[in-house]
Parts: structure tokens; sequence; C-alpha cells
């Protein structure tokens, strides 16, 4: 791999990943908020945002993002909302569910006995206890979301040349693929570790915040 392959790549890392970044930080925010909304209030509210998640998760992601950039144009930009739209619906059902087990437990009934209103017992007392399972979600969101965008840019929809992209290199590279095939494996390579990478933090963010886990293996 020459030097100019390897300063792409690193370019092409901070690209990539601050799309990935700010992709995941609009799911979480969306996610986690439609979350608290639909498991704390329940009833028709619960039933309707449950029903767009579901329509949301009946279309394969890559799919559905590939439709979001058709409409709204490929850009930088445009992928970060295109990936965050398609990981809503994994925030807002972990949410709900923890929200769902929390919401009767006796500190949220004495907190409301105090007289907490039902802003200070979401976002106060019961968003802090649902934070584990959110944090192991955005590394394996984010996983997800590098995936996704390398293949959009694979396709010219997402970050365009001649900014470098792993996915973008990736598209380049297949052209020459006999003649340099490093031009393909060293962004192949780039995107595998940094995957790789975040499912293992993800595997070790549940192992470090579930007691249960935690008491099993002691």
């Amino acid at each position: 791999m020459d030097q100019y392959v390897a300063g792409r790549i690193i370019f092409g890392a901070r690209v990539s990943l601050t799309v990935d970044v700010v992709a995941v930080a609009i799911a979480a925010v969306g996610g986690v908020t439609l979350g608290l909304l639909g498991g704390f209030f329940g009833g028709g509210a619960d039933a309707i945002i449950m029903r767009c998640t579901d329509a949301v998760l009946a279309f394969p992601a890559i799919i559905l993002a590939l439709a979001i950039i058709s409409a709204l144009g490929p850009s930088p930009v445009n992928v970060m909302i295109a990936i965050g739209i398609v990981t809503i619906p994994s925030f807002a059902r972990i949410t709900r569910g923890s929200l769902l087990s929390l919401k009767q437990q006796e500190f949220v009934e004495a907190s409301r006995a105090s007289g907490a209103t039902n802003g200070y017992l979401m976002f106060r007392v019961l968003l802090p206890n649902t934070l584990s399972p959110i944090l192991v979600q955005c590394s394996v969101a984010f996983a997800s979301a590098i995936l996704t965008e390398a293949a959009l840019s694979f396709l010219v929809l997402g970050v365009q040349p001649p900014t470098p992209s792993w996915g973008s290199m990736l598209d380049f590279g297949r052209k020459y693929l006999s003649q340099t095939p490093w031009y393909s494996v060293s962004p192949g390579a780039a995107i595998f570790v940094a995957v790789l990478s975040l499912n293992l933090l993800g595997d070790g963010l549940r192992d470090a915040l579930d007691p249960r886990l935690r008491r099993a293996s002691a």
C-alpha cells in the first residue's frame, strides 16, 4: 500500500466516521424520544409509534436508505438523514421495552406520589435507568451505519468523489482490482476492522453494564 492510498484511507476515515456519528446521533435522539413517549403514555400514542416503527422495519435498511437518498439527492448530509431514519426504530423499541419494565417500579411510583411531572419522570427518573441498553445499541448502530454508508458511497449515492470515503474507495479500486488490488483491499480492511472493533465494544459494554451478566460471571 503506497502513501497515496494510506493518506486517502486516513482522510476517508474522518469523512466516513463523521457521517456515521451524526447519523447515529440523529437515530438516538429520535428513537429514544419516541420510545420514551410510547412506553410512558401507552395507549393510542404507543400504538401509533410502534406501528410506524414496524412499517420502517418492514423494509431492508439499505433499500429504504437508497429510496431516501434517491428522493433527496446524493450528499453526505442526506446520507446522515437516511441512515438516521432507518436506525430510529431500533432505538425506539429498545427504549420502549426498557421503559415498560421500569415504569411500574416502586421508585417511579414514589416520584409520582411526590408530585413529579410527566416530563421529570421521563427525562430525570426513567431515562437515566435506560442508558445501559441505549449505549450498547449505539455501538451496534455505529457498526451498522459504517456498512450502510460504505454501501451508499460504493453506489455513488453517498460521499461524492473526489472527497474520499471508504465506500467510494472500494468503488474506485474495483476498476483496477487485477492491477492494484490494494486499492480495494485497504479500504475493505479498514471497514472490517472498524466494524469488528465496534461489535466487540458492544459486547464489552453489554457485559459490563448488565448486572445479571456480572453476577453470572462472578
